[in-house]
């Protein structure tokens, strides 16, 4: 695994800056948006080693959306993509991206609940590359 830059796109502003000072600690760069909007565009500037999604930003599915727009560039493809969520707490509902159906639409690499636990980020980043081998 050899992820040094992470994109950390959420539209929380406490938790942006709390989760880039756990990540940094870590030894990761972190870049940051505040918007699925910036995060593409930060994205495409950069090209990260890693991104970490938030699910619901300006709506309810901007996580989903710029995790396949980033899934469908080339880069995307070689890189983990992680969503980010506290959907579960709310709703009940459990996201994991682990059936056939849930894949079929949830183009990410993962899915976490808030807040972040480090050794489960990089987990989901280390279970990425084993699978790619």
């Amino acid at each position: 695994m050899n992820i040094k830059k992470i994109l950390l796109v959420d539209d929380d502003f406490d938790l942006i800056e709390q989760n880039k000072l756990i990540l940094e600690s870590k030894g990761f760069e972190v870049i940051t948006a505040e918007s699925a909007e910036k995060g593409f565009r930060l994205f495409e500037k950069e090209l990260p080693d890693a991104c970490v999604v938030d699910l619901i930003m300006e709506h309810h599915d901007s996580g989903f959306i710029l995790c396949y727009k980033i899934k469908k560039t080339e880069h995307g493809k070689k890189i983990p993509v992680i969503i980010l969520t506290s959907a579960t707490y709310e709703t009940g509902f459990k996201f994991s991206a682990s059936t056939n159906e849930e894949k079929s639409w949830i183009k990410s690499d993962g899915i976490l609940n808030k807040p972040i636990v480090v050794e489960e980020l990089i987990s989901k980043f280390e279970s990425f590359y084993n699978r790619e081998q």
